[in-house]
């Protein structure tokens, strides 16, 4: 097992989907903002502050994270292991041995469904917890969960 970092890149529509995750955040925000200045009788100079705060949230949360967690999110599933890498202010690499692998889920919200989008979660016999891959082509989820079912099945180990 190489301790190294995984290989391949979640899809590129995952760049579009978290861009529009920040923009429903962005919208929420705006309308307590709205709500709160015209039912609440925020004053125009915390609105202003508000409007500040959520215009940082858009220029963060819409247009620059995406790229950034493009870049940074990877995976790769070996005969021997399941690597992840995730996180953009703080990187994480995971290494889980195949035969530490418990469970496979995959995972499709609304959002992502929209995009074609799934997340899987590979469930191990670590104290750290699941690994999860996030922003997969639905039918390259599809092919990791297949592909790990065969492979842990298999496997000899006893995933404890």
């Amino acid at each position: 097992m190489d301790v190294r970092p995984p290989t391949h890149f979640v899809s590129p529509r995952a760049r579009l989907y978290w861009a529009v995750e920040g923009l429903i955040l962005t919208v929420v925000l705006v309308a307590v903002l709205v709500v709160w200045t015209v039912f609440g009788g925020l004053g125009m100079p915390w609105t202003l502050v508000g409007a500040g705060v959520i215009l940082l949230v858009f220029a963060g949360g819409a247009l620059l994270t995406p790229y950034a967690r493009y870049r940074i999110h990877r995976w790769e599933v070996t005969g021997d292991a399941v690597y992840t890498q995730r996180g953009w202010l703080t990187i994480e690499q995971r290494i889980a041995p195949i035969s530490r692998v418990q469970t496979v889920d995959t995972e499709r919200g609304a959002l992502a469904r929209l995009f074609g989008l799934s997340t899987v979660t590979v469930t191990t016999a670590s104290a750290k917890g699941e690994l999860k891959i996030e922003g997969l082509d639905r039918s390259v989820a599809e092919d990791i969960v297949r592909d790990l079912t065969v492979v842990t099945a298999a496997s000899p180990g006893d995933a404890t």
